[in-house]
């Protein structure tokens, strides 16, 4: 595959080497960090509307708090654009951006 040159790419590319198997359907983590914490109750609402159930991940000593959606399906590029673009949308009128993502495999 021919992946831009940009972060999403190079963890495609990493995962090609690590010989990531893409006809499977796997669960897509998806962080949507904000700009102040706590995100407001009507952006966690607008997240819950949208994907289901959500993960809020309180601030600690070695990250900032975020909040976490999951996709399941097939890991595609579009589908990771698609996804940040989406919830980047949806979150920018709270502070909040989505452009990092993560999937577990063997």
């Amino acid at each position: 595959m021919n992946w831009p040159n940009n972060a999403d790419g190079d963890v495609f590319r990493s995962l090609v080497e690590h010989e990531f198997n893409f006809d499977r359907e796997y669960q897509i983590d998806f962080n949507v960090d904000f700009n102040e914490w706590p995100p407001s109750a009507a952006a966690l609402q607008k997240l819950k509307e949208r994907y289901g159930e959500i993960s809020i991940y309180q601030p600690d000593e070695a990250y900032e708090g975020y909040v976490q959606l999951k996709i399941f399906g097939k890991l595609t590029y579009p589908l990771v654009i698609e996804i940040q673009d989406i919830t980047t949308t949806l979150m920018e009128p709270y502070g909040g951006i989505c452009e990092s993502w993560g999937v577990l495999h063997e």
